[in-house]
């Protein structure tokens, strides 16, 4: 038992040693590949299988677009610590009246899931989420955060990252996102290989509306000041 114990207490270690390594070393370097962009890339079986990737900077990404996808899917990003307990407390209510699963997760822990992680529903998974979004709400910035962000999430079916997203459904580079254009894109995140950024459909349509409405709202974008 004890060289068991040992053995874990060495696994535990080198772990957490590794990851925060990796945290450290992506808070410079940009992400090449997440574990998501190999698993859709083998599970596509047809014969044209499409993976578009290209890293941008944040200084070369819209701010529209950084405002588009803060107001739909994490509008506390700048204040809160990784977390926002709120949402996740209604999540939960939302779910146990067994309705369609509805999700809390904030920027921050999408980033950690979608970075470091795999797309499985599991007490294990979001545990190590819990971990990496901790690790990275410490070491990166907000800035940061967001900029790993839009260049590493599924934003249609083998499209990945908003410079390949503004590329694919817009046909220009993503610093040149218009609010309409930055709220089409944001409005098919819950689930990008169903929906189009571009033909919108009568939904998607609606929900851009919205989104522009809602950053119109939320003013101007700063998470410089905010780190």
């Amino acid at each position: 038992m004890k060289k068991i114990f040992e053995f874990l207490i060495k696994v535990f270690f080198w772990g957490v040693v590794f990851s925060v390594g990796l945290v450290l070393v992506f808070k410079y370097v940009p992400v090449p590949v997440t574990p998501l962009m190999v698993i859709r890339y083998f599970e596509n079986t047809s014969d044209k299988k499409m993976w578009k990737h290209d890293w941008k900077p944040i200084e070369e990404i819209s701010k529209n677009i950084q405002l588009a996808v803060i107001c739909t899917e994490d509008h506390k990003f700048v204040k809160h610590n990784g977390f926002d307990i709120e949402a996740i407390e209604k999540a939960y209510e939302h779910n146990k009246k067994g309705k369609r699963v509805k999700g809390g997760s904030t920027i921050s822990q999408q980033t950690a899931k979608n970075v470091f992680l795999w797309p499985q529903r599991s007490w294990f998974r979001k545990g190590l989420e819990t971990y990496f979004t901790f690790l990275i709400e410490k070491i990166w910035s907000k800035e940061r955060i967001l900029e790993v962000y839009l260049n590493s999430i599924e934003m249609g079916n083998g499209i990945y990252g908003i410079e390949a997203a503004s590329q694919y459904w817009f046909n220009k580079p993503a610093a040149k996102l218009t609010a309409y254009e930055a709220a089409a894109i944001a409005s098919i995140l819950p689930s990008p290989r169903k929906y189009r950024a571009n033909p919108a459909s009568a939904y998607i349509q609606k929900r851009k509306q919205w989104i522009v409405n809602q950053m119109q709202f939320y003013g101007t974008l700063e998470l410089k000041e905010k780190q």
